[in-house]
């Protein structure tokens, strides 16, 4: 939001530098990104006075002029024609900075001297809609009479600052220069001048002209409407068009400014429309019809649907609502009688409209953030003053006014007590209520009855102390606020599912693995890096509507591909030992439900020395271990085709697999360029939460000493390391304290398709010395059940 410094004086009179109106303003709430003035970009050019005339004797083209600054005469070549003496123009004298850059400097033209030059409307960053009078491709001449030698910035209204604002979307009020002059008048203790328009009288009755009717009243809360006759459309005064230009707006004619003026003051777009294009000379708030078309005044064609509220006559749309007039909606030199509309409409729903048809305006903007339907009569009776100061036609007597929403004032108690302890102050009630009533508000019986300019305040019970709270302290000064301690009994601690996942984070960093954290979406092509089946679920991800690009369009259904761009990336760089984790989030199309389901996932990925399937298996087993998770399985996998089909295990805890573990799939592999064996493993975090075992519990050193036996066994290359464990665990029972793989061989001594398993076991009685009866009982045991699976100790 732009705003004119010096329009701000005349509704709140601070006097203030501007860095300290930018500093205080922020710290009110009214944050000032940045503020800037035109006189800042010009430098040493003055008014002066055409005194002589005379044709260069070396050019014909050229005139050499005699310029009065006042204090001296001046020399100044030109060749500009439109020149007569007593004109008065801007002189760009020797040493001076132009607004387009340009520095002057005297210098010799064709053997005179010229002592600066004599500068045209662009040269001053102007066109002619700044200035209507003034000739386009000559030398600008001023038509209003200043001393000799006054700055040109002074001049030409260029003395004034821009100040640019960042208005949060809670505070549509402060899209005005009004809504801005009351924070200004509240920040500095400064009256404000509050402006009360009243509606002019005029000749004739409205009614007679035009009727109004709101047919979608859910989404149109007051439309108000005014009425000239006899437009005359002419350029605008000279203050009106520096206050629109200051506020970045471009002049244009004396009825499109007084719409831009009184949308710039009281922040509320209004429209004009030509009369004669109203047909049936109604006016019908209503939502679009199936198929209707309208070309806005931008000339494009607009197609509509059923949601979108539009302004129509007796025949056919004139305008979206609260984004854009039609084609023949504007004023025209042969207009003669003109509609003046203040309505104000939802917001939402403008929003809709504008993002359907890819039409953004500054109106739109507006009514997009929820404007006051209660600043549709001001506005209104501000432009008919307009009208009549400005001589830009004869007003129709009458408003039609037809308001179905009325908005009621908000009431809160005034517990001062309360709003302190929110605080942490010990603000007087007095100090309390002198700053709410400059906000607008108004205190009656105790009761803080909130303005509707203010809808932020007071939506519930809930936050309505806190909202006046927050009025009163931005006022009072945030760097104020004592600092104190908080209070209260409440404590605050991680939930168990929290402090599981920071447990097997820290398990996973104290193991050497590195944490990385990667987008939550990529490109659908990672499904086939991944070798995944046309037929998976994982193909079925959550599309992004309205995605940054083909690489981030999916929401991801399996963290491996996340993983293995960081793996990728690292192989790249030549980095020769990795060892990587991430927490992710992975996203599961519910059929049925509109959101998807979100699983938590631990994925662990590493490659180089001595890192393969067998290292990854270990930390996998440390963590369940620290977890306290018992009884757990690895069962071959060799469905699953993102890995080596014989090197993929399902880790699996009372029946249910927690996670996947494994070798990728050489072709996976090629398709990232890794050469090197990458190992990962996929732990559902969820999956894995339930399983977690009871706190571990002190056990007493044994009493009795252990016994030890090593099996080496030999078997097919299909049977797996937990199978015979399995059966080692049946066969000894309760004496079996550990039992541990120690050695694998497959070599020439063995055959083909065989492979040699050798384990170390421990065995003890916790109530008695454990005898050698019961060992061989137990080792007895364990080979007969090995053989029947065809597991036969190594001769």
């Amino acid at each position: 939001m732009d705003v004119s410094i010096n329009w701000l004086k005349e509704y709140a009179p601070f006097d203030c530098d501007m860095r300290t109106f930018a500093e205080d303003m922020t710290m009110s709430g009214s944050k000032v990104e940045v503020y800037s003035s035109e006189k800042d970009k010009i430098k040493n050019v003055v008014v002066g006075k055409v005194l002589s005339l005379e044709k260069h004797p070396n050019a014909d083209k050229l005139t050499i002029c005699n310029i009065d600054i006042g204090e001296k005469q001046l020399i100044i070549v030109t060749g500009a024609k439109n020149l007569k003496v007593g004109d008065l123009v801007p002189v760009a004298l020797d040493n001076s900075l132009l607004p387009c850059g340009k520095e002057i400097h005297a210098g010799e033209l064709r053997g005179v001297m010229s002592n600066g030059m004599l500068c045209s409307l662009g040269e001053l960053g102007f066109t002619k809609l700044d200035f209507p009078n003034a000739e386009e491709d000559g030398i600008m001449v001023l038509d209003e009479e200043w001393p000799l030698g006054t700055p040109i910035e002074k001049a030409l209204g260029m003395d004034d600052y821009t100040v640019e604002f960042e208005i949060t979307p809670n505070r549509p009020d402060c899209l005005s220069v009004l809504g801005l002059a009351r924070e200004a008048a509240a920040t500095f203790n400064v009256p404000f001048n509050e402006p009360h328009p009243k509606m002019p009288e005029g000749e004739g009755d409205i009614n007679d002209f035009l009727s109004v009717k709101i047919t979608d009243t859910e989404h149109c809360m007051r439309y108000a409407a005014a009425m000239i006759k006899n437009v005359r459309v002419k350029p605008s005064p000279k203050w009106l068009r520096e206050k629109l230009r200051v506020c970045g707006v471009r002049p244009i004619n004396n009825i499109v400014d007084i719409t831009n003026y009184v949308m710039l003051l009281y922040g509320h777009p209004m429209h004009a429309f030509d009369h004669k294009y109203v047909k049936g000379n109604l006016i019908d708030v209503r939502k679009a019809r199936k198929g209707e078309e309208i070309m806005t005044l931008d000339g494009v064609q607009r197609k509509l649907n059923d949601e979108m509220l539009v302004i129509s006559d007796a025949e056919e749309p004139i305008a979206v609502a609260g984004v854009m007039g039609g084609e023949y909606s504007g004023v025209y030199e042969d207009t003669n009688m003109v509609v003046f509309e203040s309505a104000c409409f939802d917001g939402p729903k403008v929003r809709y409209a504008s993002r359907q048809l890819g039409l953004r305006t500054e109106a739109s903007g507006k009514f997009e953030k929820g404007l006051n339907p209660d600043n549709c009569m001001p506005a209104l009776a501000k432009a008919m003053e307009l009208v009549v100061e400005l001589d830009a036609g004869d007003i129709i007597g009458g408003v039609i006014d037809v308001y179905v929403s009325p908005r009621t004032e908000r009431k809160v108690p005034f517990d001062t007590n309360r709003i302190n302890k929110i605080l942490g102050t010990e603000i007087s009630k007095d100090e309390m209520e002198k700053t709410l009533v400059s906000l607008g508000f108004k205190i009656e019986n105790d009761t803080v009855i909130v303005p509707t300019h203010r809808y932020d305040i007071a939506k519930d019970e809930v936050t309505q102390y806190n909202d006046l709270a927050e009025e009163i302290a931005r006022m009072y000064g945030y760097n104020k606020l004592p600092g104190t301690i908080m209070r209260g009994t409440a404590t605050a601690r991680l939930t168990q599912r929290q402090q599981f996942t920071k447990d097997v984070i820290k398990y996973l960093l104290g193991l050497g693995f590195y944490e990385i954290e990667t987008f939550s979406f990529y490109s659908p092509k990672n499904f086939d890096l991944l070798n995944i089946p046309q037929n998976s679920n994982l193909r079925n991800p959550v599309v992004i509507s309205n995605p940054l690009g083909e690489d981030t369009s999916v929401m991801r259904t399996t963290a491996v591909a996340s993983m293995m761009n960081v793996v990728q990336r690292n192989y790249n760089s030549r980095i020769d030992n990795v060892s990587l984790f991430e927490n992710a989030t992975e996203y599961h199309v519910v059929e049925g439900k509109e959101l998807p389901k979100e699983i938590e996932k631990f994925v662990i990925a590493c490659y180089g020395k001595g890192k393969d399937f067998f290292y990854l298996k270990g930390a996998l087993e440390k963590i369940l271990w620290a977890l306290n998770i018992e009884d757990v399985k690895f069962v071959r996998n060799t469905e699953n085709t993102m890995y080596h089909p014989g090197r993929c295990a399902d880790v699996i805890v009372d029946g249910e697999v927690v996670a996947t573990i494994g070798e990728l799939h050489p072709v996976v592999l090629e398709n990232y360029g890794i050469k090197a064996k990458v190992c990962v493993c996929e732990l559902d975090g969820d999956k894995l939460f339930e399983h977690i075992g009871a706190v571990k519990q002190y056990k007493a050193l044994a009493k009795f000493p252990a016994m030890t036996r090593d099996f080496a066994f030999v078997c097919d290359d299909d049977i797996s390391n937990g199978e015979i464990i399995d059966i080692i665990k049946a066969s000894c029972g309760e004496y079996l304290e550990s039992v541990k793989l120690f050695d694998i061989y497959k070599g020439d001594r063995l055959e083909k398709g065989k492979k040699s398993l050798a384990y170390s076991l421990v065995l003890r009685d916790k109530n008695a010395t454990l005898t050698d009866v019961i060992a061989d009982k137990c080792t007895t045991e364990i080979l007969e059940n090995l053989e029947k699976i065809g597991v036969f100790l190594r001769r």
